[in-house]
């Protein structure tokens, strides 16, 4: 995982999501979930390529489950859109990275 990406855990979301500037793309997924690994170095790039522009996070839903379920993730990869600590947009599964940069771009 690059530096570019946030980790975050139950403890550290709400003050991380809720005091960024710019909008926070949150990744629920898990070590054992196949299709979050495929996303992950699309999730690297993007991180670098539109910092200052969006915040890439990453939540481990095994970790902080009682997070996942407050956002109701049933499946993941989830990926969520945070503005001002409100969630705005949910993408759900895997997408390669112009399908991802295409659901991202009112935020680009």
């Amino acid at each position: 995982m690059s530096q570019a990406i946030t980790t975050l855990t139950a403890s550290t979301f709400d003050e991380v999501v809720g005091s960024a500037a710019e909008p926070v793309l949150v990744d629920f997924w898990a070590e054992w979930c196949g299709p979050c690994k495929m996303i992950a170095p699309i999730l690297d790039e993007i991180a670098v390529e539109q910092e200052g522009k969006i915040r890439i996070a990453k939540l481990n839903v095994d970790e902080a489950s009682d997070v996942a379920r407050r956002f109701e993730v049933m499946s993941i990869p989830t990926m969520i859109v945070f503005q001002d600590g409100a969630p705005t947009k949910r993408i759900v599964g895997a997408k390669g990275k112009a399908a991802l940069l295409e659901d991202l771009a009112d935020y680009l």
